[in-house]
């Protein structure tokens, strides 16, 4: 039997045991996936971009309405206190605030108490192979929950359409699906953001197509321009994909994963390629971290 991996865990600000950590049943997060949610990662057990990460998660909120229950600053302390608990370099820390418990039914009104949990675990990013040689994706069309609302590009925990295009996925070798909306137009993955390079310049979808608004996504957007690589945000198709010189995708636990395959088809040459590489070293630089990249050998 496997040893459970090691974790911290908070509720409402108290630390209580991993295998002690309980929401009731009527809690609107596990009966609707009604929350919002950030992961967020350590790199020497300093959290990255903690700052852009909780600002967001509090837009999150506002866009669907759930009042998190304390300031910024004090959940922003209650990250740092479940990070510093678990030792270990690399951390994965996760943030869910739900809108609380309520008698079963939609009726936002009759909803008290959200709750807040902090969850910190070891980091498990992509392997080194995967950065070495790039990875395949596969185009999965599909409406997601909040496209066309208001609460379009809120990190919100109903995650049932991508994990179900990652199912879908799996299934053909590819490690990501790429959401395809009903227009044909490329929006991100299921669990990151999605970029392309042709003729030297950097392309990706706008967050107005109702994208996330990624927060590694904003640091490669300004680690490109500081390299002098032109950067537009602008609708993409799959022809764009398969027509690229370059392709990569963008994630907190990833950073940049270079994509070489698209529904079976190679990107180029299908090798990883030199602005790829040349954009993740400036996003390192921007975000003050180690310089060498994943898969690369120190020196």
């Amino acid at each position: 039997m496997t040893d459970p991996e090691p974790s911290v865990v908070m509720i409402d600000g108290l630390l209580v045991s991993p295998d002690r950590a309980v929401l009731s049943v009527f809690d609107r997060g596990f009966l609707y996936g009604d929350s919002v949610y950030e992961v967020m990662r350590t790199y020497d057990g300093v959290v990255f971009a903690i700052r852009e990460h909780m600002e967001r998660l509090f837009r999150s909120a506002r866009q669907v309405f759930i009042d998190i229950p304390v300031s910024e600053d004090q959940l922003t302390s209650e990250v740092l206190q479940v990070a510093a608990a678990l030792p270990g370099s690399s951390l994965s820390v996760r943030v869910h605030v739900t809108r609380g418990e309520g008698p079963l039914g939609h009726d936002f009104a009759v909803v008290r108490n959200p709750k807040r949990v902090i969850i910190a675990v070891p980091m498990h990013p992509p392997s080194d192979e995967d950065y070495r040689r790039g990875i395949a994706v596969a185009l999965f069309r599909t409406q997601r929950t909040v496209d066309n609302t208001p609460a379009a590009g809120a990190k919100v925990a109903n995650y049932l359409v991508s994990l179900l295009a990652l199912r879908e996925a799996h299934a053909t070798g590819a490690k990501e699906a790429i959401i395809v909306d009903g227009r044909g137009r490329v929006l991100e993955g299921a669990t990151s953001n999605v970029f392309v390079v042709r003729g030297g310049e950097l392309f990706t979808p706008p967050e107005s197509e109702g994208i996330l608004s990624g927060i590694t996504r904003s640091y490669l957007l300004r680690s490109a321009a500081s390299i002098g690589i032109p950067v537009r945000e602008t609708t993409l198709t799959r022809g764009d994909l398969l027509d690229a010189d370059e392709m990569f995708l963008s994630s907190t636990s990833r950073e940049v994963l270079p994509v070489t395959r698209v529904d079976g088809s190679p990107i180029a040459a299908g090798q990883v390629g030199p602005v790829t590489r040349s954009i993740h070293r400036a996003f390192r630089k921007l975000g003050g971290l180690p310089p060498t990249l994943p898969g690369e050998s120190p020196g």
